[in-house]
């Protein structure tokens, strides 16, 4: 017993060490905090239970803030709904501008917006995003960091109060979560975070990982073709254990919320999310 809790201590030491390590090399100062202190906010996530949501309570939908993540901006309903906030994380949305036509499309899509919208972006494409969104006004940019934060739990809370890192953020609703978190908001609904990719996960004949990850809209054939491509090479375990560690994010993110009294609620139907109290779905 005595050699387990020095095991756990030392693991945890290196953890934390490394992770002040990673927070001096790649975090920036982080943006100020938002002001919705105590106020509600909706992410709404792409997955295909987001189109039942939009059809059928979209007036629950609608009278409270709402973030978007990803590709939303490339759908008819993004001038629709009109969300307050939107979400960018992954690379690909900042070093596909030329090679792929649906970010490009993207960002001349968030160019175009003409309702104030805040949008976040990976630290370190801060400068990027302020230029593709120049010429409009309406759009604030703020920088968030994706530093993975691990070890003690005091230190990784303390890291995130600041701004300074995160959970580590292989799906983009970790990042959203948590600028929502910083942004001050105090009651955070997920919407079309299905997360049911065990369902579509399959190998073929010739031992490629084949990954189907449905959206509410429909992928065109461009971006079937780079999601195969980016799958390409991988193996089935590092398939899993890459879902492994988004699963495990969102529970330590349960446990950063109920130790700053923040309510997480997951309002999607059917998700495979299970660190988050569930609320039924109330429709018009």
């Amino acid at each position: 017993m005595i050699l387990e809790k020095i095991q756990r201590f030392c693991a945890s030491a290196v953890a934390s060490a490394g992770t002040l390590a990673k927070v001096a090399i790649l975090s920036r100062r982080p943006a100020p905090k938002g002001g919705r202190e105590g106020e509600e906010l909706v992410i709404m996530g792409n997955g295909p239970s987001l189109r039942r949501d939009l059809d059928a309570r979209r007036e629950w939908l609608m009278s409270r803030p709402r973030m978007a993540v990803n590709f939303f901006a490339n759908t008819p309903d993004y001038d629709a709904v009109r969300p307050e906030y939107y979400i960018l994380a992954d690379g690909h949305f900042f070093n596909g501008v030329s090679a792929d036509r649906n970010v490009a499309d993207l960002w001349r899509r968030l160019a175009d917006t003409d309702w104030d919208m805040t949008l976040f972006v990976a630290r370190k494409y801060l400068d990027m995003a302020r230029t593709m969104t120049a010429g409009n006004r309406k759009i604030t940019v703020k920088g968030i960091n994706l530093t993975p934060v691990e070890g003690w739990e005091w230190l990784c809370r303390m890291l995130i109060d600041r701004g300074l890192g995160m959970p580590r953020p292989r799906n983009v609703m970790v990042p959203a979560i948590m600028s929502a978190v910083r942004e001050g908001f105090r009651r955070i609904y997920l919407c079309g975070a299905d997360h049911t990719w065990t369902r579509t996960l399959s190998v073929d004949d010739e031992n490629f990982v084949v990954s189907v990850q449905p959206h509410f809209y429909k992928d065109n054939s461009e971006e079937h073709t780079r999601v195969r491509t980016a799958y390409a090479g991988l193996r089935l375990h590092d398939v899993l254990g890459s879902m492994t560690v988004a699963f495990r994010s969102y529970w330590r993110i349960a446990g950063y919320a109920r130790a700053r009294g923040i309510e997480i609620i997951n309002a999607t139907p059917g998700s495979m999310i299970d660190a988050f109290p569930r609320e039924a779905p109330v429709f018009d």
